[in-house]
């Protein structure tokens, strides 16, 4: 093996720690295995993206930061949010006390920033805001109104696995009231929201977010019941550095349709991507990427008191999909009576009403494939309460946990955490963290029976003060799938939001180098 191929083992093995992505192919002409088996390493850097929370002046928006304890990291790093360009107010760290003068602090202007030193021509850093002093404890900031910007991550050394963002919103009137939840994202090239709608009723933005220093170029198509809808407006839409952009749907369509699947293609740089779901009966809430196109899709954490289920599909290839519909209940895989199987014609979006599905126990839904296995993308509209009193939230189908994830933003009375393990039992250790003013950790090791969902309340820090984050990890090879949903109580209508938890990617596997390939070289 030459000194080239050293050196491309290197840099790989540092861009794969760096980035969590990085791969390496290299044939050994001496015929010798001078790879081995690769080490899982924590990630070194992470990107996280908020949209801006809400227009509403009535809104109360938290930003809960999180990074779990991770063997084998760096001793130092930082984890730090910054407000995008644009004029909106800056968020308060309750940790520091600190803020940006929200009536004249700004991020920037549209351009990019301010511009600070005028003779040198210098553009102002914007503010770092909820800037965590340790792993293992949440760092939160708060902002009022309706003027608080999109959010721009970065974590890096000992911050960097596992960390997560959680955006979460509170309105108590007017369109879209209720509370609104989101795990922020990390930048992508490509998202589906199969659950979106242009009716008259709803209000949908998909909001549109740039981390890098080039513009993003990216199409948003639009799926209904006959196929795709024409719309030229949906092409070539730029997205300016360090920038966000919220884009109303029923700008894209005159077409009114009660369920829609919007497709995100990035074709040049990277966004974060997730709709906004505004209704004006029925209240709002965040409507986060389905898991990638496949022909086994999984929907966690169905409350026990859902009034009402709507299952919306789409198959983005060039055949149908019959998809056998099962429900992971307390006890074990049931199968609705009349719901047996969905047909998704191919390239268009199928919806069907499950009703009151769960009736009374924690449930989440199971789809696979009935004949030909067929990718799809596929969420769940949630309803609870009853008349004029009810809610609506979003669950998308999720991946497994795999390793661990975590879910910020939780207290003793509003989260609830449910999982199932579609294929065989599970053992799973949920970890609550020190409080974001204080507390000690507390973990609870869960059994999940085969084909059942578990919902539990789960434990809380001792002494707990301020809010905590869970972190989930699976103790069996069996697959888990998990959800977490806050609840608030507003007026008499219970305020909810469902978050799922895939995998946080706070590892990456990186090759490793034989000790004697110092021989090799020469």
């Amino acid at each position: 093996m030459n000194r080239t191929t050293l050196s491309l083992i290197a840099g790989t093995a540092a861009l794969a720690a760096v980035t969590g992505f990085a791969t390496l192919n290299q044939p050994d002409p001496a015929g010798q295995d001078t790879v081995r088996a690769a080490a899982e390493l924590p990630v070194e850097r992470t990107s996280l993206l908020c949209p801006s929370p809400s227009t509403s002046d009535l809104a109360e928006t938290s930003y809960t930061s999180f990074t779990p304890v991770t063997k084998g990291t760096a001793a130092t790093g930082t984890a730090e949010l910054t407000a995008a360009a644009g004029n909106a107010a800056a968020p308060t760290d309750t940790a520091s006390g600190k803020t940006g003068d929200k009536a004249g602090d700004k991020a920037g202007d549209k351009a990019g920033g301010k511009t600070g030193d005028k003779a040198s021509g210098k553009k102002k850093a914007a503010k770092p805001v909820v800037a965590p002093k340790t792993p293992g404890a949440p760092a939160v900031g708060v902002t009022t109104g309706g003027d608080a910007p999109a959010l721009l991550g970065t974590a890096e050394g000992k911050f960097a696995p596992g960390w997560t963002v959680q955006e979460t919103t509170e309105v108590v009137a007017g369109s879209g009231r209720g509370l609104q939840g989101l795990t922020c994202t990390a930048p992508d090239t490509e998202f589906w929201f199969p659950g979106a709608s242009t009716s008259a009723d709803r209000t949908d933005y998909v909001h549109l977010t740039n981390p890098d220093d080039s513009a993003a170029v990216v199409d948003v198509e639009l799926y209904g019941k006959g196929g795709a809808l024409a719309s030229t407006v949906g092409e070539d839409i730029t997205v300016p550095p360090h920038s966000s952009e919220p884009i109303l749907l029923s700008t894209l369509t005159p077409e009114k349709q009660e369920d829609l699947t919007v497709h995100v293609n990035v074709r040049s740089g990277r966004l974060g991507a997730a709709v906004q779901a505004l209704d004006a009966k029925l209240g709002g809430d965040w409507l986060a990427s389905s898991a990638e196109p496949a022909a086994t899709q999984v929907i966690p954490g169905i409350p026990k008191d859902a009034t009402a289920v709507r299952l919306v599909a789409y198959a983005p290839g060039d055949a149908d999909a019959d998809l056998k519909v099962q429900l992971a209940s307390t006890s074990g895989l049931i199968t609705p009576a009349g719901h047996e199987t969905l047909h998704v014609k191919a390239g268009m979006t199928t919806s069907v009403d499950l009703g009151d599905v769960t009736r009374g126990e924690a449930g989440s839904l199971i789809l696979t494939p009935t004949d030909r296995p067929t990718p799809v993308v596929v969420a769940v509209r949630v309803l609870r309460g009853k008349g004029d009193k009810q809610e609506s939230a979003f669950i998308p189908a999720a991946g497994p946990v795999g390793a661990r994830a975590s879910a910020a933003d939780n207290t003793a009375k509003t989260a609830s955490l449910s999982l199932t393990a579609p294929k065989g039992t599970a053992k799973v250790k949920v970890t609550a963290s020190a409080g974001s003013g204080g507390g000690t950790p507390v973990s609870q090791t869960y059994t999940v029976k085969a084909g059942a969902t578990l919902e539990v309340r789960p434990p809380v820090p001792a002494g707990l003060k301020g809010t905590f984050a869970l972190t989930v990890e699976p103790l069996t090879a069996t697959p888990v799938y998990a959800a977490r949903t806050l609840t608030v109580a507003q007026e008499g209508v219970s305020g909810f939001t469902v978050q799922t938890l895939p995998d946080d990617r706070g590892t990456v596997a990186v090759p490793q180098v034989d000790e004697d390939i110092a021989v090799l070289q020469r």
